[in-house]
């Protein structure tokens, strides 16, 4: 005769496994083809989200390089003049170092450059006297030098006030370089020294678009 207090056991019929959040006694065993609830179903409606999909607020992983055309471009000529005149020419606080370097490359190269052209263009005054023809041709190419020259000191000083176009105009010198680099190799046998002038404008353009100078462009706009 059983005693009606004793719990049925769960190997006989009408044993029922415990509920979610009960704690089963002692000893208990499921019953054959019990299955436990899952903690968690998703609702019927619910998918599974697209491949490469990320969260929002939650950064990417391994983010390559992304070039945007610079939205500030200059509306008037007061624009490309640098802020306060040259007198800020040999202030760069508040710059990473990258873009301070790469500042340094490009304001001290257009001051060597300004000051060869001036050089060019007396001798081209002189050469007047021996070759009227070859002087024309001379001193056109040393003006075009002086204006360039001029060009990249006051695109330095609009890129250290975070000018985006006028990073992206030094980058566009950096271009002609390579192509003054190759005529003047053809030109002298491979033997130029255009090359080395490249070179440094390379290093600086790279240290231009490096991740920290990006950033630090991109908060210069944003500040404004």
């Amino acid at each position: 005769m059983s005693n009606p207090n004793e719990a049925p056991q769960p190997q006989q019929p009408g044993a029922q496994p415990p509920q979610p959040g009960n704690v089963p006694p002692a000893g208990y065993q499921p019953p054959q083809g019990y299955q436990a609830p899952p903690s968690y179903q998703a609702p019927p409606s619910y998918q599974q989200p697209a491949p490469g999909y990320q969260q929002q607020g939650q950064p990417g992983q391994g983010e390559g390089f992304h070039f945007e055309m610079p939205t500030d471009g200059p509306k008037n000529f007061n624009d490309v003049l640098p802020k306060g005149g040259f007198s800020g020419m040999f202030k760069v606080t508040g710059m990473p170092t990258e873009l301070k370097v790469s500042y340094w490359i490009w304001l001290i190269g257009g001051l060597l450059a300004l000051l060869g052209g001036l050089l060019g263009l007396f001798g081209s005054i002189v050469l007047f006297t021996l070759a009227p023809a070859i002087a024309v041709v001379v001193l056109l190419l040393v003006l075009i030098a002086l204006v360039v020259a001029a060009a990249q000191i006051v695109f330095a000083m609009k890129m250290k006030e975070g000018k985006e176009w006028a990073r992206l105009a030094l980058t566009v010198i950096a271009g002609i370089s390579l192509i003054l680099s190759i005529v003047g190799g053809a030109m002298a046998n491979g033997q130029s020294n255009n090359w080395f002038s490249f070179v440094i404008s390379l290093i600086a353009t790279v240290l231009m678009w490096l991740p920290n100078s990006q950033a630090w462009f991109k908060s210069v706009k944003g500040a404004v």
